[in-house]
């Protein structure tokens, strides 16, 4: 093993993780507390306050699992899922598809309703599945990664509203680069990741659950399938308690508590303006490259944009020259768009106009017969109308 391996500095415009601030990581080098140190159980505290706010909910039970995004994922729907319940899973991408994966698991009777990939789900096909089904939840993905859609909530909320259900809301690329607001929606369980719009390291999966949602938690006939997942017992170790339940990552926290205190500095709305307007230049710039969007029209992730790859270019071979040329990383395709798409992310500390002028610069390079210096002078064109 090379002991003097250099990790090199890249730009991360992928779709997750997201840079870093240079605060957030000195905060992971603080030293080292136990787990149930007074002082760790006052960043505990804040941390739950802080997501909170970012979350917009009164949500006692809301608090980041130590783990990542995919378990914050099965923390929600084990926790709420028991077997031969109805579960409907809205699909139209990778993360609807393993949500409605973790149903088997669980032993619930899985319904979908789907839409092809880059669309939305309708909420019209909703409302026709629950004519059949009266399900226990709904779940369905805030931000889908995978395609860069980005789904409205409102009906969809009505919807489970009207019919006494659950509803689940996957927010892991959404959270801090559009509004969430889960009161306001009425959204009952909700999860993230920290390493997209909070710029933290991977690590940590915020969640929240309503008070519906904690009591269904408490009346479950059966055990929650996963010990380290229940949350009936990591809420007794993050409430007054502070009853043991496993060793908290410290620096983890640390980070996050870091990151969370940034994204208040600079205002939630001012955050959310600030990924529109770099995801609008980023599209823009790209249009005239020849690159062009991929997902439904008026439905687009601020926060990660999906593009067909030209024909006439090799997609791999022209990420791994972005990568290796210019530090510069960018994602390819999942599932139906493997080796047909980029997924580019502009995402919390990535989100700046200078890496949209970076990757615009060098596409316009290692692409065939392509004007660096137009692309760039549209998404300026951007920045000086807004």
């Amino acid at each position: 093993m090379d002991n003097n391996l250099q990790i090199p500095q890249r730009i991360l415009m992928g779709p997750g993780p997201s840079n870093v601030h240079p605060r957030v990581l000195e905060a992971m080098s603080r030293p080292m507390i136990g787990h149930l140190d007074p002082v760790f159980l006052e960043i505990m505290d804040e941390n739950m306050k802080l997501l909170r706010h970012i979350f917009g909910t009164k949500n006692r039970l809301t608090l980041p699992i130590s783990a990542t995004g995919s378990a914050g994922m099965e923390a929600t729907l084990c926790n709420l899922i028991e077997p031969d319940d109805d579960i409907l899973i809205c699909v139209n991408g990778v993360f609807g598809m393993r949500m409605s994966d973790i149903v088997d698991r669980c032993g619930g009777k899985l319904h979908t309703v789907e839409a092809p990939w880059g669309r939305i789900i309708d909420p019209q096909s909703v409302a026709d599945k629950l004519k059949d089904v009266k399900p226990k939840l709904i779940a369905i993905v805030h931000a889908e990664t995978s395609t860069g859609i980005l789904q409205p909530l409102t009906e969809i909320a009505e919807l489970a509203k009207a019919h006494d259900t659950l509803l689940v809301v996957d927010c892991v690329t959404s959270l801090c680069g559009t509004a969430v607001n889960l009161d306001e929606l009425g959204i009952d369980a909700a999860y993230s990741g920290t390493q997209k719009c909070m710029s933290c390291p991977p690590g940590l999966s915020p969640v929240s659950f309503s008070d519906r949602a904690i009591n269904t938690i408490h009346n479950r006939r059966t055990k929650v399938p996963s010990w380290y997942l229940d949350m009936g017992m990591i809420s007794q170790y993050w409430g007054d308690d502070r009853a043991y339940h496993h060793t908290a990552p410290i620096s983890m926290n640390y980070a996050l508590n870091e990151s969370l205190k940034i994204v208040c500095e600079e205002g939630l709305e001012a955050r959310y303006n600030r990924h529109s307007l770099h995801s609008q230049a980023l599209a823009e710039g790209l249009s005239t490259l020849g690159i062009e969007r991929i997902a439904q029209e008026g439905f687009r992730t601020p926060m990660l944009t999906s593009v067909s790859v030209p024909n006439d270019v090799d997609e791999a071979t022209v990420r791994s020259q972005l990568l290796h040329n210019y530090n510069i990383e960018i994602g390819g395709g999942l599932g139906a768009f493997k080796g047909k798409a980029w997924r580019i992310g502009l995402m919390g500390e990535t989100c700046r106009k200078e890496n949209v002028i970076s990757l615009l610069t060098a596409l316009g390079e290692i692409l065939p017969k392509k004007s660096t210096n137009e692309a760039i002078q549209t998404a300026e064109s951007v920045y000086n109308t807004n």
